[in-house]
């Protein structure tokens, strides 16, 4: 059986840099959660970061590889450089990832952790622009597909062909 990484946040879990979660009512997570597919997970939390915590953006709007190459970080709405927390919480994942052979991922959209689509742009004010969460860009290197909870049904379907 094929297991899911899936963003804590998403799963009702309030780790959220607002302290919040941001709970996903998708049946198709509701029903790998019953098969007990999912492997839930927090990278900012798992990074070393409190909750709640100040917002962080990838500077630039640069991306997950910028950050994963050195060429990024990931600052606080304060001006705190945060990348070595998110490089930690990336690596976390992954391993937590390979430990338990995971093929896809289902993750958070838009945060500079887990957005697998797009990022917000650095400038603290609400402005996403195209690009992976560094966690995200982590799990995508190593041949790990990540979706976006906008895309559960792809995620499913994508499931379904590696389980065909």
């Amino acid at each position: 059986m094929e297991r899911i990484l899936v963003s804590a946040c998403l799963m009702g879990r309030k780790v959220r840099y607002d302290g919040g979660a941001k709970t996903s009512a998708d049946a198709h997570l509701a029903a790998w959660r019953e098969e007990d597919r999912l492997v839930v997970f927090c990278p900012e939390v798992e990074g070393g970061l409190p909750t709640p915590r100040p917002a962080a953006e990838i500077e630039g709007g640069a991306g997950g590889d910028a950050v994963l190459s050195g060429a990024a970080r990931v600052l606080t709405t304060e001006g705190g450089d945060v990348t070595a927390e998110f490089l930690s919480g990336a690596q976390a994942a992954l391993a937590v990832a390979q430990s338990f052979g995971v093929r896809l991922a289902v993750l958070k959209e838009g945060s500079p952790s887990c957005g697998p689509l797009s990022v917000y742009d650095g400038t603290f004010r609400g402005r996403r622009t195209p690009g992976h969460g560094v966690t995200a860009a982590l799990l995508e290197l190593h041949g790990i597909r990540v979706f976006s909870e906008e895309h559960i049904p792809e995620a499913a379907a994508y499931l379904r062909s590696l389980e065909a």
